[in-house]
């Protein structure tokens, strides 16, 4: 992949970096966002695939970009198709740092350094170059205004910007409900982002849950009168270790 294409978690990133303070808008969700942002850039570079509700890993050949390489590398190295909500629920610390940083070695953001509260020190980022996140937002406003179906990567950004909330930043007020409405309509028009947007806001409702299975040996003694054995609590996505994944997708 070359490095002349922004990258969907860029330009989301870049959509959500509010202007006026130098922070990011939803940031919570954002984090997920961004690691539904890089299925998506994966599976247009041809690397993945859907498979039901599952990610499949069709071509691990790395893409060039250090940071959706690892992504690829840690789906390659679980061997089966992964739920895309337990990927996207999974520990994503420092993803929104690393892409941050990323944005300001190229270029496009500047770090301002500051205090809160006259002591604890922050950082905000500004957008260096504001002609970027105003081709990004027309993309978004021609497919809202126009009712085009977009293309898949517009569409999947679409899809993406509604699930992570940012509707209500990019769109405020009572004057911005019907292209909030239309933003959200807009992730009908690429399956790969639909499905990657569905399941970032399955993981902020808590539905990440595996269907439940019929008990086994241990369920059926536990209901005659047994203990009940330990089980993973319902509509909570399952966390992967908190080792190398975190390692590797925040460097």
């Amino acid at each position: 992949m070359g490095r002349s294409r922004r990258t969907l978690p860029e330009e989301l990133l870049l959509l959500a970096l509010d202007p006026a303070t130098g922070t990011t808008a939803q940031p919570q969700s954002l984090d997920l966002g961004l690691a539904g942002a890089q299925l998506v850039e994966l599976a247009l570079a041809g690397r993945i695939a859907p498979d039901g509700d599952r990610i499949a890993v069709v071509v691990p050949r790395p893409t060039g970009d250090p940071t959706l390489d690892c992504a690829l590398e840690l789906l390659r190295r679980r061997g089966a198709p992964v739920r895309a909500v337990h990927w996207i629920g999974g520990p994503r610390l420092g993803l929104r740092q690393t892409y941050l940083s990323h944005l300001e070695r190229c270029g496009m953001v500047a770090a301002v350094p500051g205090q809160m509260c006259g002591v604890l020190p922050t950082t905000r980022y500004q957008a260096t170059d504001t002609a970027i996140s105003r081709e990004i937002r027309a993309r978004l406003d021609s497919a809202i205004r126009t009712g085009v179906p977009p293309d898949p990567r517009t569409a999947a950004l679409a899809a993406l910007a509604h699930a992570v909330g940012l509707g209500k930043h990019l769109y405020p007020g009572n004057e911005g409900r019907s292209s909030r409405s239309r933003l959200r309509d807009l992730i009908r028009h690429d399956p790969m982002g639909g499905l990657v947007a569905h399941a970032v806001m399955d993981v902020q409702n808590g539905a990440a849950a595996q269907p439940r299975r019929s008990p086994g040996p241990a369920g059926r003694q536990a209901a005659a009168g047994g203990r009940p054995a330990q089980e993973p609590a319902r509509g909570v996505p399952m966390q992967p270790h908190r080792g190398s994944m975190v390692r590797a997708v925040a460097h």
